[in-house]
């Protein structure tokens, strides 16, 4: 059953007419339909409350950026606002094509910048006690995950990437790793002596194990590459013995990687190499974590520290 409006016969039908629009031309579910209702009572119900003598005709851009400021201010997050606006763009998209209004309002309206969520990553001392204190148990599965642990932590690879590797990119002699990034481009990914350790260990545990039946360099327990989930789901278990964190991925770990090399000395640019990142402001977002690099410049630099 439609939801009345308070406002007057036009105004009605015009919101009936972009509905209609939208379930019989456009074909939207009625899901969808009714969240574009509701959008479009929610502002309604906004800018009579502003102005009872102001219509849908009528309203400017500055009441639609008071509704955004109002919507803000009540703690809706930028996506939510941003879903509305677009709700009220369209809906008044329709209007204008339709003669139904004389202008669009919301045309040169910009939603609220989205903020960009911070990386999580782990801490150096977790990562050590998980590494080094941890019981991981014996047989091959144990080998497989503290070496899957290990090569993410130690080279910030993807996930996808770690997946793809073969025999014939794991150079333990030289201490590199082939990767195949975003783009189907190449990069060679440094190494240390203890990575190499542990998968010179792995590889003579699978071999004895599962065979070598598959090209991919890790097998699981019956010789199949690896999926995904399976990944995801060691990885957050490992993890869950060294942090109560909410986020308790692969990617953790790629942050976690890049956040260990800045706070050591490393510059953004060989990280974002390293990380296989197109843009060094893709990188940049890391350089929020290094407060121990600060502090050591701090510490440093200042003549009165």
């Amino acid at each position: 059953m439609p939801k009345t409006y308070e406002s007057g016969k036009s105004d009605v039908r015009m919101i009936e007419k972009f509905l209609n629009y939208l379930r019989y031309e456009q074909n939207r579910s009625p899901l969808t339909v009714a969240n574009y209702e509701a959008d479009l009572q929610a502002f309604e119900l906004f800018f009579r409350n502003l102005d009872s003598q102001l219509s849908w005709q009528t309203v400017d851009a500055d009441v639609i950026r008071d509704w955004m400021e109002s919507m803000m201010d009540k703690g809706n997050s930028a996506s939510s606002v941003h879903r509305r606006l677009s709700a009220l763009r369209s809906f008044y998209r329709f209007a204008l094509a339709h003669q139904l209004v004389e202008r669009d309002p919301a045309h040169q309206v910009e939603g609220p910048k989205e903020k960009k969520s911070l990386p999580q990553f782990m801490r150096e001392d977790d990562m050590d006690r998980l590494l080094d204190d941890v019981e991981w148990g014996d047989g091959y599965q144990s080998v497989l995950e503290r070496t899957i642990i290990m090569t993410f932590y130690q080279t910030g690879i993807r996930l996808s990437e770690l997946i793809g590797l073969t025999d014939a990119s794991v150079d333990i002699g030289q201490r590199q790793l082939k990767v195949m990034g975003k783009g189907s481009k190449q990069r060679l990914v440094p190494f240390g002596q203890e990575l190499a350790e542990c998968l010179t260990g792995y590889v003579q545990e699978r071999d004895v194990a599962v065979g070598r039946g598959e090209r991919s360099f890790f097998l699981s327990a019956k010789g199949k590459k690896l999926s995904p989930q399976q990944v995801r789901t060691w990885v957050r278990a490992r993890l869950a013995q060294v942090s109560t964190a909410k986020k308790r991925s692969p990617h953790v770990l790629r942050h976690t990687f890049a956040t260990a090399m800045l706070n050591h000395g490393a510059s953004i640019e060989s990280i974002r190499r390293l990380l296989g990142h197109a843009s060094a402001s893709t990188t940049e977002i890391y350089a929020h974590t290094t407060f121990e690099q600060l502090k050591r410049v701090y510490q440093e630099a200042h003549p009165r520290a």
